[in-house]
């Protein structure tokens, strides 16, 4: 049943705040962001392409100003944002080097998306970072958006980019191990869905609008909505713990983790449907 996690090449990788900070703090987990860097770098040395859809940016902004919570005002939100990528990528790109494995950033607004010129420019932009080896490490570029124009969570971002660079499979990981008939931390009851075979109204349902982390914007409803795009597109989707990031390997070898979302390639699929 997942035997195309063992042959997918092209990898796009979705890591939320949830997963790159301490609880207790909110500030950066450095052996978190080690391990992935790690698992990243040998999984590229195996051959795989990888991009990095990362989260964190407005968490270590607020983390290097000292505040107890992001604010609410999107100009504020913004500054955050501009102070926080500028420290994160230099934490990817050293730990990165580490590994003599070379990173770029790219961000994105759904500007990128909506006009097919510069969709193109950025698919070939992805397209020729990949062909030299480099990891590019993806952001909503947070400091422009607006409401009308932002993802607003980067589980959305992921599935678009994805498409855009006709990748083969998503994981995203996030605070939860999987997909549930409920939300597991409210109900004991509630039980983990394995394999979805194609995403239903009643899939949709089971999506909450929020999320357990304090530094997240994405709930399950947003992660169920991403998987729906890639479905759709005709690539798999994984949804996993964040936990322990050696989960990659268990992804890519096929093993039963997580909670896993079949393609199914819509032919008349068009990105711009779900913008």
């Amino acid at each position: 049943m997942r035997n195309s996690m063992i042959n997918a090449k092209r990898i796009v990788v979705k890591i939320g705040s949830s997963s790159l900070t301490h609880k207790e703090s909110g500030d950066l987990d450095y052996r978190k962001l080690e391990q992935l860097v790690r698992v990243l770098s040998d999984l590229k040395s195996k051959g795989k392409e990888i991009i990095l859809v990362s989260s964190g940016a407005q968490a270590v902004g607020r983390k290097a100003l000292n505040l107890q919570s992001i604010p609410v005002e999107m100009p504020k939100k913004q500054a955050l944002a501009a102070i926080g990528q500028a420290k994160l990528m230099m934490t990817y790109q050293r730990l990165f080097s580490e590994y003599n494995q070379t990173v770029a950033q790219v961000l994105l607004t759904k500007h990128t998306m909506f006009k097919e010129e510069s969709r193109m420019n950025a698919k070939n932009t992805f397209n020729e970072l990949l062909a030299m080896g480099v990891i590019p490490i993806v952001n909503e570029n947070d400091t422009v958006a607006t409401h009308e124009i932002e993802f607003g969570d980067n589980d959305h971002l992921s599935a678009y980019v994805l498409a855009m660079v006709e990748a083969e499979l998503l994981i995203i990981l996030s605070d939860i191990d999987g997909f549930y008939t409920d939300d597991p931390s409210e109900n004991p009851d509630a039980k983990l869905i394995e394999y979805v075979e194609k995403i239903s109204n009643d899939h949709r349902l089971m999506g909450k609008e929020t999320s357990s982390s304090s530094v997240g914007t994405g709930g399950m409803s947003a992660k169920i909505e991403a998987g729906i795009i890639v479905n759709n597109y005709g690539a798999d989707m994984i949804l996993a713990s964040g936990n322990n990031l050696d989960i990659l390997y268990d992804i890519i070898e096929g093993k039963n983790v997580g909670t896993f979302f079949k393609g199914h390639a819509n032919e008349s699929f068009d990105i711009d449907d779900y913008l």
